[in-house]
């Protein structure tokens, strides 16, 4: 059974940092790129970033750029999202995304408080 559990949300004021993690399970993780997208409240869902199967290529949103890092770790079959800077404009729930399987994870909440 495939499984994507994010962790790693919470509440933090602005200019913080939070590290979210997404544990995989169910699937061949290390052969897959995965994403992060997030969603805030009356918005659509949008792409903050990618990470190659093997790590060596990284793609980010403009708006997340300079301020956010993608990884991974295919040895703990763990992809990660470190956000620093925070803004209050961040605030959203975040979902780990394998786009090649189109396998979603439940999403974690992210709130920065001005």
């Amino acid at each position: 059974q495939v499984q994507l559990v994010e962790s790693g949300g919470g509440l933090v004021q602005s200019g913080g940092s939070l590290r979210l993690s997404c544990a995989a399970s169910g699937f061949t993780f290390r052969v897959y790129g995965m994403n992060w997208y997030r969603q805030a409240r009356g918005k659509e869902r949008e792409l903050v970033a990618h990470i190659s199967s093997n790590g060596g290529s990284t793609n980010y949103a403009d708006s997340v750029k300079g301020r956010f890092t993608i990884s991974r770790d295919n040895s703990k079959n763990t992809v990660y999202l470190q956000m620093n800077s925070l803004k209050p404009e961040d605030t959203a729930v975040y979902y780990c995304h394998a786009p090649t399987k189109n396998y979603w994870g439940k999403g974690t909440l992210v709130t920065v408080s001005s």
